[in-house]
C-alpha cells in the first residue's frame, strides 16, 4: 500500500520536509483556499502538484472535492455546482490526480464531543461521549423533537447533567461539535463566526424535508451527472462513510453499513464510483464488522484510511491505539493487498502527544501520534508483505 499522509496545504504547520524524512510517500490534500462550489482551476492544481512534487513526493489523492450542500438537498443552484464540479475533477484528471475522496453527509462531517479525552499515558485522542452529545442535542441545540431520538433512561441523564454542567463546558460542546470539527473540513462553519448554534439551526433546517430515500436519490443523481467526466479523465471517486456510521440529528445518513455501501455501488454502477474505506469510522459503529466489509468490498475500494475505535458502554467510542480496536487493521491490510494491491492508505486522528497539543494542529492531525500510527501500519505492512512472500496468504 502506498504510505500517504493528509497535509493541509502550505499554510500547514507540518511541512513536506517534515513528511518526506519519516517515509510518506503521497499527499492527501485539496485546494483549501478556494470557497465551497467554485471551480479548481487547472493553473492551481498545477501549481500545488508541482510544489508537492519538488519534495519527491506526489499528490496521490485529493480529499476532498467538497460536495456543497445544495447538491445534497437539490437546492435550485444544484445543476451549476454540479457543472463546477465536472470542470474540476476534469482539471484534476489531466493534471494527473486520479482519486477523489467525498462525503455526503449533510451539514456535519465528523462527531466528536472531546478533543482531547486523556489517557493514562498522558497522551489524548479523539472520544464521543453519547450523553453529552445527547445534552447538546436537546438543552443546547434544542432541536425539535429530539428527544424522540433517546430512550428515557439517556433522557434522565440529560437531566441530570443539566444540573452540574457549567457554561464554560457548554462553549466548549458547541466549539468542538459546531466549529473546531467542521470548519476545517466542509467550510460550512468557520473560527470567528458568531452564534454558531443559530448557523447550524439554519443549515438543518435545509433538510426538514429530506429523508434517506431522498437523499439517496440526491447521490444518485449526483454520482451519475459526473461519471461520464470521471470515464474520460480516468478519476475514481471514492465516498467516505458516515462517522459515527448512525443517524444523528434527525439527519438521514446513508453510507453507514453493508447495506447502505451496497446500495450506493449498485446505483451507479461503474467502476469509477467506489469507496474510502475509512476503517475508523465503520469500527464506531458495533454493527459492522470491518473485515467482512473489507473482504466484500475491496475491489471497488479506491483509497483506505487506517484508524481505529474501541466501543464502549452507552454508546460511546474513544479512537484507540492503531494496533487495537474494532478497526483489525492488520487483517485489513492483508485483505487488501490480496484483492486490490498497491492502494493508497493513510493514518487518521492519531493521538496529542510529547507537545503535540501546543502546535494548533487541526483536531485529529497531530504530528506525533500519526507519526506513531504510521511506524504502527508500517510494521503491519512488512508483516503482511512477508506473509505473501512466502505465500502464506
Amino acid at each position: 500500500m502506498e504510505k500517504t499522509w493528509r497535509w493541509f496545504g502550505k499554510k500547514d504547520k507540518i511541512s513536506l520536509a517534515m513528511l518526506r524524512q519519516i517515509g510518506v510517500e503521497g499527499i492527501v490534500t485539496a485546494l483549501h483556499d478556494i470557497p465551497n462550489g467554485e471551480v479548481w482551476t487547472l493553473e492551481a492544481i498545477e501549481d500545488l502538484k508541482h510544489y508537492i512534487d519538488s519534495f519527491g513526493l506526489r499528490w496521490s489523492v485529493v480529499e476532498s472535492l467538497p460536495v456543497c450542500e445544495a447538491i445534497k438537498y437539490a437546492g435550485p443552484e444544484r445543476k451549476q455546482l454540479i457543472e463546477n464540479y465536472k470542470v474540476s475533477l476534469a482539471n484534476l484528471g489531466k493534471a494527473g490526480i486520479k482519486t477523489v475522496c467525498y462525503n455526503f453527509m449533510p451539514v456535519i462531517d465528523w462527531i466528536r464531543t472531546d478533543l482531547q479525552h486523556l489517557w493514562a499515558d498522558g497522551s489524548s485522542s479523539l472520544y464521543f461521549d453519547k450523553m453529552r452529545f445527547a445534552y447538546f442535542d436537546c438543552r443546547i441545540l434544542q432541536r425539535e423533537e429530539a428527544e424522540k431520538d433517546y430512550t428515557s433512561e439517556e433522557l434522565e441523564q440529560v437531566s441530570a447533567l443539566d444540573k452540574t454542567i457549567t457554561e464554560a463546558e457548554k462553549e466548549v460542546l458547541i466549539d468542538t461539535i459546531i466549529v473546531k470539527t467542521q470548519g476545517f473540513v466542509n467550510g460550512n462553519i468557520k473560527e470567528g463566526d458568531k452564534n454558531p448554534v443559530n448557523i447550524f439551526k439554519s443549515l438543518l433546517a435545509l433538510y426538514k424535508d429530506i429523508d434517506r430515500d431522498a437523499l439517496r436519490e440526491n447521490m444518485r443523481y449526483f454520482l451519475t451527472a459526473i461519471m461520464p467526466v470521471c470515464e474520460e479523465y480516468d478519476v475514481n471517486m471514492c465516498v467516505h462513510p458516515d462517522d459515527p456510521p448512525f443517524q444523528m440529528l434527525g439527519l438521514p445518513r446513508i453510507v453507514t453499513c453493508e447495506e447502505d455501501i451496497d446500495w450506493f455501488l449498485k446505483a451507479v454502477d461503474n467502476p469509477h464510483n467506489g469507496l474510502t474505506f475509512c476503517a475508523g469510522s465503520l469500527s464506531a459503529g458495533e454493527h459492522n464488522d470491518t473485515r467482512k466489509l473489507a473482504e466484500k468490498f475491496a475491489k471497488r475500494t479506491h483509497f483506505v484510511h487506517l484508524r481505529s475505535t474501541q466501543a464502549m458502554p452507552g454508546g460511546n467510542f474513544i479512537e484507540s491505539s492503531h494496533l487495537e480496536g474494532r478497526g483489525h487493521l492488520t487483517d485489513l491490510i492483508r485483505i487488501f493487498e490480496k484483492e486490490n494491491p498497491g492502494l493508497p492508505m493513510r493514518v487518521d486522528h492519531g493521538r496529542m502527544m510529547l507537545g503535540d497539543e501546543d502546535k494548533g494542529y487541526n483536531p485529529g492531525y497531530s504530528f506525533h501520534g500519526r507519526m506513531l500510527a504510521l511506524a504502527q501500519v508500517e510494521g503491519m505492512m512488512a508483516v503482511v508483505k512477508d506473509e505473501l512472500e512466502k505465500g502464506l496468504i
